[in-house]
Order: C-alpha cells, then structure tokens, then sequence
C-alpha cells in the first residue's frame, strides 16, 4: 500500500481526528489517530497488517516465533500482524501500572518475538513492553507499529518498522501554542496519566 492508500483508510474509517487531544504519553496534539476504528473494519486490518509484513526483511520475518502486544491498543492489530505472519499472537497488561503477561500467556526461554504497536509517539509504551518481554523470557527482534508519529525520535534497541511514519508535532505542558490550548481538551487514549 502507498502512503496516501494508508491515510485513505485512516480516513475512511473516521480514524484521523482533529482537535485538542491529550495523548497517552501526556503530550497535547491536534490530530489524534484512533487505530481502534481504523481496525474495527477485519479487511481493512488485514490489509494494514499484510501490508506491514511486506516490509519486514526476510530475516526478520522469518526469525519471529510469536507477536506480542500492550494492551489496550496493540492488541487488534498484533492479532492481525499474527495471522498476516502465521503466528499466534499475545499481549501484555497493566493491572498495577506495569506491564505482564496474564491470562495463562507466556513466553518460552529465548522465543522470538515482534512487539507490536497500534501508534508510537515517544516509545514509551513500547519500551516498557520490550522491557517486560524480555523478563518474561522473550527475545524482541523487531518493533512494528501502525503509525510512528514521533517524527523520528522514538528509538529502541531493535529495528523499528511503522507501516506509515506521520509529521503531527506534539507539545508538552508548557509548550502548547495559543490556538491549541484555546480548544477544550479530549483523552481518547486507553492510559492514565
């Protein structure tokens, strides 16, 4: 899929938001991608997810035993990552504030994993689940996202891979411009700050 077929979806789907929104890492933007309804569609999922997996190497595609993915927002998309891959498909939770594996999921010593993200914005989130993937036992071999909106400054340890990478600023508390902060705010997220 080209960039515009990939936006085309976001918009179709009503996904692409405008407005004053708090994002899940705490910073306000004014365009706010919900990936939940870009995914609400299982063809369109599929396509984004196929699409993904075109542009993993090969190495990387064929090294990945398993996707795992943080709850709330990973978890449609690194379901549809692991059927497009041939692989089942876990995700991690919060119910302390910290990421785990519940629910009888697990990881075997050394399984290779892609940690999979509907949208990364400072990496946060996908740092912390590498974090608890590997103390569960996992080896993280990639990161993919849907949407990588960090414009360049997410990084990792291991190779990121966006289906689309979008330039929306964002701004922290003390940063955000007249016109923003003059609209009322809105946390579509699924973290609390």
């Amino acid at each position: 899929m080209t960039e515009n077929e990939i936006l085309d979806e976001f918009r179709t789907s009503d996904a692409l938001l405008e407005g004053h929104f708090i994002l899940s890492s705490g910073r306000h933007s004014s365009q706010y991608l919900q990936c939940a309804r870009v995914l609400m569609n299982p063809a369109r999922a599929a396509r984004l997810a196929q699409s993904l997996v075109a542009k993993l190497p090969d190495d990387i595609r064929n090294a990945i035993d398993i996707v795992v993915s943080p709850a709330m927002g990973g978890v449609i998309v690194g379901h549809e990552m692991g059927r497009a891959l041939g692989k089942e498909a876990i995700f991690l939770e919060r119910p302390e504030g910290t990421f785990e594996l519940r629910r009888g999921f697990h990881l075997e010593p050394g399984q290779k994993v892609l940690m999979m993200e509907d949208v990364v914005t400072t990496g946060l989130s996908s740092r912390e689940a590498i974090k608890a993937i590997g103390a569960a036992g996992g080896e993280v071999v990639a990161a993919g996202a849907l949407v990588d909106r960090s414009n360049g400054a997410a990084s990792f340890d291991v190779p990121f891979f966006p289906l689309i990478a979008l330039d929306v600023p964002s701004y922290a508390d003390d940063e955000v411009p007249a016109e923003l902060a003059a609209i009322p705010t809105s946390k579509p997220g699924s973290r609390k700050q």
